[in-house]
């Protein structure tokens, strides 16, 4: 039916913008492929030291969505991680979590 891939981000407080600036001027390379339906940055509620945000991408397909990892336009996405300001507004590791739909209503 269609794959949802998402990685939850703990953004330390009063970095907030500076993550959502990083996202908005990204080059996002996604409506290159096989599969993509849409991409959306999620804001969530404040934690304990953190903000927390997930990015949400609709493929297709699992196999979509594995195409763009091994992709040119993925290392292309990913070769700055790290180096791109993100590391210093986040705290830890973004966690990822890949979900097949079972069933859709619109």
């Amino acid at each position: 039916m269609s794959f949802i891939a998402m990685n939850r981000f703990r953004i330390l407080p009063g970095k907030e913008e500076t993550f959502e600036t990083i996202w908005k001027s990204r080059e996002s390379r996604l409506k290159e492929l096989k599969g993509f339906r849409e991409f959306r940055l999620l804001k969530g509620p404040e934690g304990e030291g953190h903000t927390l945000y997930s990015s949400h991408v609709v493929w297709d397909s699992r196999e979509d969505f594995e195409a763009w990892t091994k992709s040119e336009q993925f290392r292309d996405a990913h070769k700055n991680a790290g180096n791109s300001g993100t590391k210093d507004v986040m705290a830890g590791p973004p966690q990822f979590e890949g979900f097949e739909t079972v069933l859709h209503e619109s």
